[in-house]
């Protein structure tokens, strides 16, 4: 049987689509003409009674070309106000789009928070869980507007493992601006073999991904998608990487057709989501390290500028993580009283921690 006939199978669907897929080369603005064409096919997807999951970056892309910024934003509140600007039209063309086939979709926003906390992780996959069981195609995206951290660290390519891996997927599919993986970037060594199938992702090619995208729109490079295809298939999930240029390969795809680079899945760990996330935690951890390297700094010699900006920075990152991380706890905890009543600690004090 050929590796590829299973995907006919799959039920549950998780698609990422790159900003270089979804604007045009010359102008940075959307390609409305493949917007169609990704909405048709996800609608067909829905039509043959699978559940299908969409993973749509280019928020920033568009509201930049809204802003009238001549090439990519670099600064923070750039790219959050842009991000802001192009989630919300960006939304509004899916809306009328899926509309027209008769489709209803929705937008979820997530943030590393989202997933790295108990409560949140729940909720979402609370919210997935029912618009799925609803028949809506909801549409994913980081939430580039309130978090730095995202902004800074985060791409779609591991976002859609995680939420592959957090709604149990049968399979992923990123597409981009590559056909696959190579054994070399194709785009400086012609001499690059194409991989067809990847039955183990190990670490001879882990190595070989580099974190560049050649399309200068995007953030996720060949890094980020093997960073993805080991989230994903030590969760259980086949993933293809294909290029976007021509979204009808979504159902060539689907049809167990040759497109792409395969990773097969592995045996299902189902813990193996919950290690990726200590790893962020870890992350975070080091952030902790530095302020306190920064304090110690402070008191002995003083700090430059620069490490004033960053203490100040890491510190306000903390604050936040750790108010969340209470109001979160707050809001979900309610105490009987010795009356008989009932205190909701959220609505008692919620609000200081807000």
């Amino acid at each position: 049987m050929n590796l590829r006939d299973k995907l006919k199978d799959k039920r549950r669907i998780v698609i990422k689509i790159g900003s270089s897929s979804l604007t045009h080369r010359e102008t940075g603005a959307l390609n409305l003409s493949k917007m169609e064409i990704l909405v048709r096919e996800l609608s067909d997807i829905r039509n043959m009674g699978k559940e299908v999951i969409l993973v749509s970056s280019g928020a920033i892309a568009v509201g930049s070309r809204a802003a009238r910024f001549e090439r990519r934003p670099e600064k923070i509140e750039e790219k959050q106000a842009c991000a802001a600007i192009g989630q919300a039209r960006l939304m509004m063309i899916y809306q009328k789009l899926f509309s027209e086939y008769n489709q209803v979709c929705a937008q979820i926003l997530m943030t590393k928070r989202t997933v790295m906390d108990n409560l949140s992780r729940h909720n979402a996959l609370n919210t997935f869980q029912e618009l799925l069981k609803l028949g809506a195609i909801p549409i994913v995206n980081e939430n580039d507007t309130v978090s730095t951290y995202e902004m800074q660290f985060g791409d779609n390519d591991t976002l859609s493992a995680i939420v592959a891996s957090l709604v149990n997927a049968d399979l992923l599919i990123l597409l981009s601006d590559i056909d696959g993986l190579f054994t070399d970037d194709p785009t400086e060594n012609p001499n690059a073999q194409f991989i067809d199938v990847v039955e183990k992702l190990d670490e001879r090619l882990l190595r070989m991904g580099k974190a560049t995208s050649s399309s200068g729109v995007g953030s996720g490079g060949m890094a980020s998608k093997l960073t993805a295809a080991d989230i994903a298939t030590n969760s259980g999930i086949d993933m293809v990487i294909a290029n976007g240029r021509d979204f009808h390969i979504i159902h060539k795809i689907l049809d167990g057709r040759n497109y792409g680079t395969l990773f097969l899945s592995q045996k299902k760990d189902t813990f193996y989501l919950m290690d990726y996330l200590e790893k962020i935690m870890a992350i975070t951890q080091e952030k902790i390290d530095r302020i306190n390297e920064l304090a110690r700094l402070q008191r002995a010699e003083g700090l430059t500028e620069a490490e004033r900006l960053e203490q100040a920075a890491l510190r306000r990152e903390y604050i936040e993580a750790f108010r969340m991380n209470l109001k979160s706890q707050l809001d979900n905890i309610k105490i009987r009283e010795l009356d008989g009543s009932i205190t909701d600690l959220g609505e008692k004090y919620g609000k200081k921690a807000n």
